[in-house]
């Protein structure tokens, strides 16, 4: 028998992964969200119900798949008292795939397999254009026994598989989350560095950018971020506020061990500085705003 899927949290991830999932033959039974509107209006274009409990989702659906925001929303949507996904969860799987401290997944699992019920997290490096054609790239974290029974549904979400990794047990695969964003984070903020010092010497940007990709300058940032950069168009994949806290979590990591990551701390800094300059929902790339000559305006102290 097909599982039936639910999803909380249809942000522009979640909607678009339960769009393809319903696309690819899985019925997907019940949608949640804070934001109701938006579920409801997902709910309609699938076929299924808007849930207006999380305890709801958890009794129409056999795979429940939440992305959610942060911490909080995570420990919320699992609470031990009232409205919970843990409420008549026996039997039930969670595929969590928000990017999350390792601790939080750590917790989740145990509350849930007290519920008996069991958990996976599937961190994405990926973003919203890849969610909706199923190729995101997935690093799954939990039992290996729920990933092998999982599998299927999470291939379906990442090119039949080519593009999911297992990494090891529950924390493992929200570690290595943190270190892929902490990376492409520091590579967006010096991409951003490069081109506005660039542009205040006069150069050329489109000859730079190429320059740069055919020598060590060259990254993946330089592919989807350097022409944004260039011309200001900041649609958000990936908003700057998600950086922050990303990058926030893998310095924690780091404290935690007593290592120094001075780059990551500067990067974290800037993302930090656009939230409170009211840029957090641009997309990372909106970093260039706080590092091209007379682009931003700093708000006064």
């Amino acid at each position: 028998m097909t599982a039936r899927i639910g999803f909380v949290g249809v942000g522009r991830m979640g909607a678009n992964m339960a769009r393809r999932l319903k696309e690819v033959g899985y019925p997907v039974t019940a949608v949640y969200d804070v934001n109701a509107p938006a579920a409801e209006t997902l709910a309609k274009e699938l076929g299924c119900v808007a849930s207006k409990k999380l305890a709801e989702v958890t009794a129409v659906a056999d795979v429940i798949i939440t992305v959610v925001t942060d911490d909080a929303a995570m420990k919320r949507i699992f609470a031990t008292r009232g409205d919970s996904l843990l409420v008549n969860a026996r039997g039930k799987s969670f595929v969590n795939c928000a990017t999350v401290s390792p601790k939080t997944h750590v917790e989740v699992e145990a509350l849930a397999r007290k519920a008996g019920a069991e958990t996976l997290e599937g961190c994405m490096a990926s973003s919203i254009n890849q969610a909706r054609a199923g190729t995101l790239y997935l690093m799954c974290g939990g039992e290996k026994s729920t990933f092998e029974k999982l599998k299927p549904i999470l291939a379906r979400l990442s090119d039949e598989g080519k593009l999911m990794r297992y990494i090891g047990a529950a924390g493992a695969a929200a570690q290595v989350k943190a270190l892929v964003n902490m990376v492409m984070n520091i590579n967006t903020a010096g991409l951003a560095e490069g081109l506005a010092l660039g542009d205040a010497l006069g150069l050329d940007l489109k000859t730079l950018m190429e320059v740069f990709s055919q020598t060590g300058a060259n990254s993946r940032v330089l592919a989807t971020d350097g022409e944004d950069m260039m011309n200001r168009e900041h649609s958000c994949f990936f908003s700057a506020a998600h950086a922050a806290k990303d990058s926030g979590i893998a310095l924690d990591l780091a404290k935690r061990r007593h290592l120094n990551l001075p780059l990551a701390t500067a990067t974290f800094k800037q993302y930090s500085r656009m939230v409170k300059e009211g840029l957090g929902e641009l997309d990372k790339s909106g970093i260039a705003e706080l590092t091209f000559r007379g682009r931003h305006k700093s708000r006064k102290k």
